[in-house]
C-alpha cells in the first residue's frame, strides 16, 4: 500500500458494532481508543490482558473467550485485529474483506484495507498522523504537532461557529508578562492563538500580535502615566460587548492581571454581566524586570520581603528600611517625591536604588545610585517609562551596580558577613 492510496478521513463510530480480535496490549489500546469514539466493542480472544480484562469487568466492552470464528464479523461496523498470528489476522481481514467492512491488519500494515494512525487530542481538535507504514515516525510527528497547538505556535482559533445553545462567548484576561515574548505562559499563548477579538495593552509582549490571523481584531487600549485615551469603564465594557457577540476575547495585559493590572475589575464586571472570564497569571514585571537586572526582591542575608506599590501611592506604611525591598512600578515621575518620603520615614540616604527600563527588551537600561542621589540621575539621564524602580539593599546583587555597592554584598552562605572584595 502506498501513502497515495489512502483516502484520510474520519470514522463516527458512535453507538455502532466494532469487533477486536486479538487480547494482548495492542488489542487493549485499539480497544481503549474505539471506547473512547463511542463504539460498541467486543473483543474475541482464548486470553485477554489484564488491561483488556479490566475494561470487561467494569463492563465497557464484551469479552468472548474463544478463538475467532469468520461468523464474528456479521454485522460489525468496523473491524481491528491484532492477534500477533499472521494465519488469524489474514484469515479476519479476508472475512471483513468479503463482507466489505473496513479492517485494520496489525499483522501486515501493507495489504491491511485501512491504517489506525498516531492520533492525539488538543481541546476539540484531533490530530491524526500516517507516515508510510512508519509508527515511530507518525507518533514524533504527531507529538510535535500537538505541542505546537498547545504552546499556540499553530492556530488552534475556530472559523466556523460551533452550535451550543448560547451566543455569549468568553474573555480571557491573560498576563503577558514583561514585554519578551518567550515570558508569556503555554496557556497564555494558546488562548491568543485561539482569540477572535484581542484587547491589547501598551505593555506585554507586542510581537505577538503579528502573528495573529488577518481577521483578528486588535483594540488598542493602552495607557501611559496620565493619558488613559480609553477609560477603565470603557474598557470593561469592550469585553463584555465582544463576548455578548459570540467572540472568543483575549485582554492582553503586560505583567500579571492581578498586580496592580485592574485585573479584578474587568473579571469582576464580566461575572456580573453573565460573561465567563477565564484569568490567566501573568510572570509580574515587579520581580522579573529586576531579575533582568540581576536583581533578586529576596535575597538572604539581604531582605527577606518586599512590598509592591505604584509611585502614586502614599509609602507611610512601608518599612523604610534597606533590608525590606521596595519595588515601585509606574514610579518614575513621583520618583523624587518617593525617596524623599521613604527618607522621611526613616530610610537611610545611602539605600541603593535601582531603575530598570524597558526590561527584557533590546533597549533595556539599568541606572543605579542611593536614595539620595537617584531622582538627580534619573532626570539627568531622562529616564522614562516603562520602568521599575527597586530601593534596597538587594540592589547590592546586581552586576550593573558600582564596585563599592559590591564590597558590601552578603555571601549566601555566610549572611551578615561582607563578601572578601575580588582582586
Amino acid at each position: 500500500m502506498a501513502l497515495q492510496d489512502i483516502y484520510p478521513t474520519a470514522l463516527r463510530l458512535l453507538g455502532r458494532p466494532v469487533l477486536v480480535v486479538g487480547g494482548g496490549p495492542v488489542a487493549a489500546r485499539r480497544a481503549k481508543g474505539l471506547l473512547d469514539a463511542g463504539a460498541e466493542v467486543t473483543v474475541v480472544a482464548p486470553v485477554a490482558s489484564p488491561a483488556l480484562r479490566e475494561l470487561a469487568d467494569a463492563g465497557l466492552l464484551a469479552w468472548e473467550q474463544r478463538d475467532y470464528r469468520s461468523s464474528d464479523v456479521d454485522g460489525v461496523w468496523f473491524v481491528q485485529t491484532a492477534t500477533g498470528v499472521s494465519e488469524v489476522d489474514a484469515q479476519v481481514a479476508a472475512d471483513a474483506e468479503a463482507q466489505r467492512i473496513w479492517c485494520v491488519n496489525a499483522s501486515d500494515h501493507e495489504s491491511s484495507a485501512a491504517w489506525t494512525p498516531a492520533v492525539a487530542v488538543v481541546e476539540d481538535v484531533k490530530i491524526a498522523v500516517n507516515a508510510g507504514g512508519d509508527p515511530r515516525r507518525a507518533m514524533a510527528l504527531r507529538d510535535a504537532v500537538a505541542t505546537a497547538l498547545e504552546t499556540g505556535d499553530l492556530p488552534l482559533r475556530r472559523h466556523r461557529r460551533v452550535s451550543t445553545g448560547s451566543t455569549t462567548g468568553s474573555v480571557a484576561l491573560v498576563g503577558g508578562g514583561p514585554g519578551d515574548t518567550g515570558l508569556i505562559t503555554v496557556r497564555g499563548r494558546r488562548l491568543l492563538a485561539q482569540a477572535d477579538v484581542v484587547v491589547a495593552d501598551r505593555l506585554g509582549p507586542r510581537e505577538l500580535l503579528k502573528d495573529l490571523a488577518p481577521d483578528v481584531r486588535v483594540i488598542e487600549v493602552g495607557k501611559t502615566p496620565g493619558h488613559h485615551p480609553v477609560p477603565q469603564l470603557e474598557i470593561n465594557r469592550i469585553l463584555v460587548d465582544e463576548a455578548l457577540a459570540g467572540n472568543r476575547v483575549v485582554r492582553l495585559k503586560g505583567g500579571d492581571p492581578y498586580v496592580l493590572g485592574r485585573g479584578g475589575e474587568e473579571a469582576e464586571f464580566c461575572r456580573q454581566n453573565g460573561v465567563e472570564v477565564e484569568v490567566v497569571p501573568g510572570v509580574t514585571s515587579a520581580i522579573s524586570v529586576p531579575a533582568a537586572a540581576g536583581i533578586p526582591v529576596t535575597h538572604r542575608g539581604l531582605a527577606k520581603g518586599f512590598s509592591v506599590v505604584t509611585g502614586h501611592e502614599e509609602l507611610a506604611e512601608v518599612p523604610a528600611r534597606p533590608d525590606h525591598t521596595v519595588i515601585l512600578l509606574m514610579g518614575v515621575a513621583k520618583l523624587r517625591g518617593s525617596a524623599a518620603a521613604l527618607a522621611a520615614a526613616g530610610m537611610p540616604l545611602d539605600t541603593p536604588v535601582g531603575i530598570v527600563e524597558n526590561g527584557y527588551m533590546p533597549e533595556q537600561r539599568v541606572t543605579i545610585g542611593t536614595l539620595e542621589s537617584i531622582a538627580d540621575q534619573a532626570e539627568a539621564s531622562g529616564v522614562a517609562n516603562p520602568a521599575v524602580v527597586v530601593i534596597g539593599d538587594v540592589v547590592r546583587v546586581s552586576p550593573y551596580a558600582p564596585e563599592h555597592f559590591k564590597t558590601a554584598d552578603y555571601s549566601t552562605l555566610t549572611p551578615n558577613k561582607p563578601r572578601a572584595a575580588a582582586l
